[in-house]
């Protein structure tokens, strides 16, 4: 990491660039983001790419929000795919399927857009400031649905710069610099850091592990960053993990690595997915240091609970009558009844692509995890009873069938659960 880190002043524009170009095309008066666009597109110079994209996000960055949304607009209507070049590409290629004709397919298919944002992102910084593009892009696209095939080459695109081959897993403790810890605070999307003394708390101990995923174009920004506890046994509630007696004894030959938080740090990489990388490469890192370890298990937040309960009581008195009811001091029959309906909702209930309709199960269970169990009231505090009545999910990876059950799951959708919760189904 450090590598690139001291790469990248050498690769600063006013450091190389002729000078008269850049008197010229840095002078930020003299044209709009769209004719500079134009002119990135005709560009054939190095420097003249690079001085132009670092002008484009110079521009972009001032807009503003009504701005922006014209500027997507103008990539949707301008720069979209030339049916009629597919089809006469196609034709010749089908005449003569030579390399030629084939390259002629291959660029004919491509939107603009890509060529556009791949040239933007060669200036130093240009990812980082691509992935904030698309984070006002993605917002952009709640009113303006039609904006969906931008975002399609945004993801297109991120997918390859974020391939798993350039990420870096780096541990993260109480000695990392503090400009990467302040982020963890910042970015920490499941149990939030109130102050450093709890950071302190997650990081510093014997038995408690933090890993991050880097890539050496956004520096010392992580992408993705999992929290693991060492203990004894899979936890039924996360006070186990975040509110355990700073004189409670630390388990010496821990059974068990809980991944207890997974946060993606940046809205604009949404949909490329790390954690799953990430999950395995620390579960196998650990069993190698940690040869004792048996069990690779998460407490999990049930983050779409509430929201289907409350559908669902609009039609149905009884759940009406148990959201009413419900409480941190619910009793057993509460939470009996609780427990059957959060089985319906996670094994049940999907979504218009035939998967569970939970976002935490989908992640969990694509990447091969098991159901183990449903812990009612797992988080009693005022943030777990708004989200999910309290409710937090035991998920299990099996590594010796993580890739027997993501297969079952992406073939047949299958959600592999424990006879635990088909039991609390059945009820």
């Amino acid at each position: 990491m450090q590598f690139f880190q001291d790469l990248m002043p050498s690769l600063r524009l006013s450091n190389w660039a002729p000078a008269v170009i850049r008197k010229h095309l840095l002078n930020e008066e003299t044209e709009t983001i769209d004719s500079l666009c134009a002119m990135m597109m005709a560009s054939d110079g190095e420097y003249s790419s690079l001085l132009l994209a670092e002008r484009i996000l110079n521009a972009y960055e001032k807009l503003g929000e009504d701005e922006r949304l014209a500027f997507f607009r103008l990539l949707h209507s301008e720069y979209d795919i030339d049916a009629d070049a597919i089809k006469t590409a196609v034709a010749d290629y089908e005449r003569n399927p030579d390399a030629s004709n084939l390259l002629r397919v291959t660029n004919a298919a491509e939107p603009g857009r890509q060529e556009l944002l791949r040239r933007i992102n060669l200036t130093p910084g240009g990812t980082r400031r691509l992935v904030k593009m698309r984070e006002h892009l993605l917002t952009a696209m709640r009113d303006q649905p039609e904006l969906k095939k931008i975002d399609t080459d945004f993801h297109h695109l991120f997918n390859a710069w974020f391939n798993r081959g350039f990420l870096l897993m780096e541990p993260i403790d109480w000695t990392t610099p503090a400009h990467i810890l302040e982020k963890i605070i910042a970015y920490e999307a499941v149990h939030e850091i109130e102050n450093w003394a709890e950071l302190r708390s997650r990081l510093e101990p014997s038995d408690r592990y933090c890993y991050g995923f880097f890539h050496p174009s956004m520096e010392d920004e992580p992408l993705v960053f999992v929290e693991v506890a060492l203990t004894d046994q899979v936890p039924s509630g996360i006070g186990q993990i975040l509110q355990r007696d700073p004189a409670a004894e630390i388990p010496e030959n821990p059974s068990c690595a809980i991944f207890y938080s997974i946060s993606n740090c940046h809205r604009g990489l949404a949909g490329v997915s790390f954690g799953n990388f990430l999950i395995k490469q620390v579960a196998t890192s650990l069993k190698l240091r940690f040869p004792q370890l048996k069990t690779f298990a998460t407490i999990s937040p049930v983050p779409g609970l509430r929201r289907w309960l409350e559908a669902q009581a609009e039609a149905e008195d009884s759940v009406a009558a148990l959201i009413e009811e419900f409480d941190a001091d619910a009793d057993d029959e509460l939470r009996a009844e609780m427990e059957k309906l959060a089985a319906s909702y996670l094994l049940e209930q999907k979504n218009g692509n035939n998967e569970p309709l939970d976002p935490v199960a989908r992640f969990h269970l694509k990447n091969g995890a098991i159901l183990e169990r449903i812990n009612i009231l797992g988080n009693p505090s005022d943030r777990g009873m708004k989200r999910s009545f309290g409710s937090m999910v035991n998920y299990v990876y099996d590594l010796s069938r993580v890739e027997e059950n993501h297969e079952e799951y992406v073939k047949n959708n299958q959600v592999i659960s424990s006879s635990q919760v088909k039991k609390a189904l059945s009820r």
